[in-house]
């Protein structure tokens, strides 16, 4: 976890009105639309707060499922033949200006992959879709793979989220 952020759960009491990623779309929805798809059980969403209590960044956590026929060969084989893999999406996620480059997106992915391999029933990937190729990179950068038909479509598996995470000091 990135020094200086704790991660929870999004609440009533946290106040939005200031978190400026720089992505309009992005600050708009932890803004208006992040309860309203909370309330519904369409995802849930999770903030790092500093030591002020300010939210530094933010993502949205909901179920979907990967395509096998996403994978690659060497990845098929070590896996069962259902046509669907259980997974997590990551759907949105963002940093505040005054906090981006200190690695609290990485930090997010990681609790991320820490719920998701936490989580009942099993999940054995986290997915994002990528706004553009800046984001993309930034995904592959931490080990997300394209997916074969949609290369603006990434996936995770956990264990190596897990195994990354491990190399860096163990889990939170």
């Amino acid at each position: 976890m990135s020094q200086g952020f704790r991660i929870e759960a999004l609440a009533a009491a946290h106040d939005r009105s200031t978190f400026s990623s720089g992505v309009e779309p992005l600050d708009r929805y932890l803004r208006e639309l992040a309860n309203q798809d909370i309330k519904r059980r369409v995802s849930n969403c999770f903030v790092a707060l500093d030591d002020a209590g300010a939210i530094a960044g933010y993502y949205t956590f909901a179920a979907t499922s990967l395509p096998l026929t996403e994978l690659s060969p060497d990845q098929i084989k070590r896996l069962p033949r259902y046509a669907l893999l259980p997974a997590g999406l990551i759907g949105r996620l963002a940093v505040d200006r005054r906090c981006q480059r200190r690695h609290l997106g990485g930090a997010l992915i990681m609790d991320a992959a820490v719920r998701a391999s936490r989580a009942d029933p099993a999940i054995y990937a986290l997915i994002v879709d990528a706004k553009d190729e800046a984001a993309v990179a930034f995904y592959q950068h931490y080990q997300f793979r394209r997916f074969a038909s949609r290369p603006q479509s990434l996936f995770l598996p956990i264990a190596t989220a897990l195994q990354a995470l491990q190399a860096k000091g163990g889990e939170r």
